[in-house]
């Protein structure tokens, strides 16, 4: 009991989940958006009013200068329209082909996905009557003191209601109960629950089909759905099950996960507890930074201020200095003046009439009239007026100060690793945060790892080094070591500020290096069944006219060939690898190597494919495949299909893992088809081998006659589809 008490969760704890995105408020008539996602059904439809009004009011605005626009909006509206202005909720679409424009398309609040509602508009989504009753349990809850009072007692005998009846939507006492749902009628099978005053339909119809049930559930687009959708409407080719399945298998998930996350209880007490701690140990760490950055720039203005007293103490004895020097210029120059200074003196020596205190007076004077007079022909400034050396070049100072980011450090980008491919280069690719802010460049690193103390280790195993500045989303590295792993990270830099290290990615190379090659055109291809595209990187197999033009010679328990189209290079020396992918919808695909002879006899000398025994997997009747699988073949191909790979049977020349593998239950030889699957021939050594290049685990590898020159080989039969990758075809492509 202790144990079940602690698992009901207050109604009144929950009431964020009962929160419509859009206005805040609890759910009212809740609808559910294709993306799962519930909004009150005023909501929506307020949204697409607002939209539709402003994208009628922008086109007819012209043709109809004289309607009025003086409409008041309501709260709801003016709520909404600071949420499409805010960038919350993005203009929707219309209709094509009416003359005003119908908002259909509207953004989730929840995911901004954009939804797009059809012909029908709100009508086609359904109402979350589960969350509805949540809801008005809720309320309930919350007004638990005003009681829902009996609708058939009059007063002064107003009774409390103790049941409602969903048939009649009306709510009971007990003795108004029984009154009106005697024994032996039909309305005693109605159905009754608690007092409420939500009445929801007992039924859940079809949007689509308003007059049906739904008791299907569609597990492609994740919805109810009623019979005649499944026979001829949207849902026709998509997967279904029963009303009761589904709901079993849902409740079953729900209530695991609702167990889990209850039994998780004392873990996420655990990391509440240590998120508070982060949220003090944030407080804290950021008044630390605060009283740093003031000490900083306490020290910087301290320093310029040192700086400023120091060169206005220099400029004010430069000018006190100056002006001595000049003015004292200004006064020797007046000494120049008539009746003035110099030449008043000598004036009045002139009027001397003794020769001999003439002669000595006058060439003293004599002297420093020649100076006055060679100064008069010579004029220069005893000082400079300009005081360009005080002049300061900040600029490049501001540069730095105006580059100071105050915005915090960039966010780690992420290494993506459905976009990274490793061969003997790597081509990485990552990814920035949705919010992120600009960023200057980008630093990647890498280093080889160290996989065992034995290994043959370089300069640079286990030393990061980082490639040069990249500017964009991928860069790719160079030069990497064969059957190495190798680790990738990478930082984001913005104002000189870089980001903490993007989480380290370890990636395998291949065993060799990668074989650039393209689909050949002209060997043996069948333009009938396959279809090849221009640049000749995927090649498509399509069951058509021509399969079922060669129905008349298939007999019970045959099938048809398969179409054969090979690389366009060949291999006759050194280990060489190449990768590829396989559409986990291809019916059969075979993958491997093929000699030039074995090929012409396959493209030239057809066997008879009616035949149930014939195989061109083992290029022999199929009866004695367990002894001629023993023996060198001058091919090898591996069969893909259905979403599985199949290892072949057992064999000498079989690695000891793939061996165990194939040598029990047939079971056991059936694998998951890896995303991406990687070829490596070592013609020297006369060994193929097949690995998923994801993880380069070797899946099978076997012996393989290296007697010609071997080509790339593949099979396809039914529909199917193999695309090479981008690497491998690198080299051949001309952009």
């Amino acid at each position: 009991m202790r144990r079940r008490r602690r698992e009901l969760v207050p109604i009144k704890n929950i009431e964020r989940e009962l929160i419509c995105p859009i206005c805040k408020e609890l759910f009212t008539h809740p609808l559910i958006l294709p993306c799962q996602h519930s909004v009150c059904h005023k909501c929506v439809r307020e949204l697409l009013q607002l939209n539709h009004e402003d994208s009628f009011d922008a086109g007819s605005e012209c043709s109809l200068p004289g309607s009025p626009r003086s409409r008041v909006p309501s709260p709801s509206m003016e709520r909404l329209d600071r949420l499409v202005r805010s960038g919350s909720i993005s203009s929707p679409g219309w209709r094509r082909g009416s003359v005003t424009p119908r908002v259909t398309t509207i953004a989730c609040p929840g995911c901004q996905h954009d939804i797009d509602l059809g012909e029908r508009g709100i009508s086609m989504l359904f109402r979350n009557f589960t969350l509805e009753n949540i809801v008005e349990r809720y309320r309930q809850a919350a007004r638990a003191a005003v009681a829902i009072m009996c609708n058939i007692c009059k007063p002064p005998q107003l009774q409390e209601a103790t049941k409602s009846c969903m048939d009649c939507k009306a709510s009971y006492c007990n003795e108004c109960f029984k009154l009106h749902h005697p024994w032996g009628t039909p309305k005693a099978q109605h159905e009754y629950v608690g007092p409420t005053t939500n009445f929801r339909p007992k039924v859940l119809m079809c949007p689509e089909h308003e007059m049906e049930k739904v008791n299907m559930y569609c597990e492609v687009c994740r919805r109810p759905v009623c019979h005649l959708c499944k026979l001829g409407g949207s849902h026709a080719n998509h997967k279904v099950t029963s009303m009761g399945s589904a709901y079993k298998i849902l409740k079953e998930k729900l209530a695991k996960s609702i167990h889990y996350l209850i039994s998780k209880e004392d873990q996420v007490r655990t990391q509440i507890t240590d998120l508070e701690q982060l949220i003090s140990h944030t407080e804290e760490n950021g008044q630390l930074a605060e009283r740093r950055a003031n000490e900083h720039f306490e020290r910087l203005f301290e320093t310029l201020q040192e700086r400023k007293s120091e060169m206005l103490r220099s400029i004010e004895q430069s000018r006190s200095r100056r002006l001595n020097q000049l003015k004292g210029q200004v006064e020797e120059y007046q000494g120049m003046l008539e009746n003035s200074g110099l030449v008043g003196y000598a004036q009045e020596v002139l009027k001397e009439t003794d020769q001999s205190c003439f002669v000595q007076t006058a060439k003293q004077l004599h002297v420093r009239i020649q100076k006055a007079t060679e100064s008069l022909r010579t004029f220069h400034p005893a000082a400079d007026p300009c005081f360009d050396e005080f002049v300061l070049d900040t600029s490049r100072e501001e540069t730095l100060l105006k580059e100071m980011c105050f915005g915090g450090v960039p966010d780690p980008p992420l290494i993506d690793l459905s976009h990274s491919r490793v061969y003997n280069e790597a081509s990485i690719t990552w990814r920035l945060s949705d919010d992120h802010l600009p960023t200057d460049h980008h630093v990647l690193e890498y280093r080889r790892c160290v996989q065992s103390p034995s290994q043959e280790d370089g300069e640079d195993s286990g030393v990061w080094r980082a490639t040069d500045r990249v500017y964009g989303p991928s860069t790719v590295v160079c030069d990497l070591e064969a059957d190495s792993l190798y680790s990738f990270r990478v930082r984001s830099c913005r104002n000189s500020m870089f980001s903490p290290y993007s989480p380290e990615v370890s990636l395998h190379t291949p065993p060799s290096p990668a074989l650039g090659f393209l689909f050949s055109d002209k060997c043996g291809f069948s333009t009938e069944r396959l279809i090849l595209n221009k640049r000749r990187d995927t090649v498509e197999s399509v069951a058509g006219m021509a399969y079922l033009l060669a129905a008349e010679r298939v007999q019970t328990g045959s099938y048809i060939g398969l179409d054969y189209i090979i690389g366009d290079t060949g291999i006759s020396q050194g280990r060489h690898y190449w990768a590829f992918k396989v559409e986990p919808y291809s019916y059969m695909v075979k993958v491997g190597v093929a000699s030039d002879s074995k090929l012409i006899e396959w493209f030239h000398n057809p066997r008879d494919t009616s035949s149930p025994r014939y195989d061109h997997d083992s290029g022999h009747d199929s009866g004695s495949e367990d002894t001629c699988y023993e023996l060198s073949q001058p091919f090898t191909l591996l069969t893909l299909g259905m979403g599985k790979l199949f290892i072949p049977k057992a064999s000498s020349s079989a690695s000891g893992s793939t061996a165990n593998a194939a040598s029990g239950d047939p079971g056991n030889r059936v694998l998951p088809m890896p995303q991406r699957l990687g070829v490596c021939l070592d013609y020297d050594a006369c060994r193929v081998y097949f690995y998923d290049a994801d993880t380069m685990r070797c899946l099978y590898e076997r012996q393989v006659d290296c007697s010609g020159t071997m080509y790339p080989a593949f099979g396809l039969m039914g529909s199917g589809k193999v695309q090479l990758e981008e690497f491998i075809t690198a080299k051949r492509l001309a952009f």
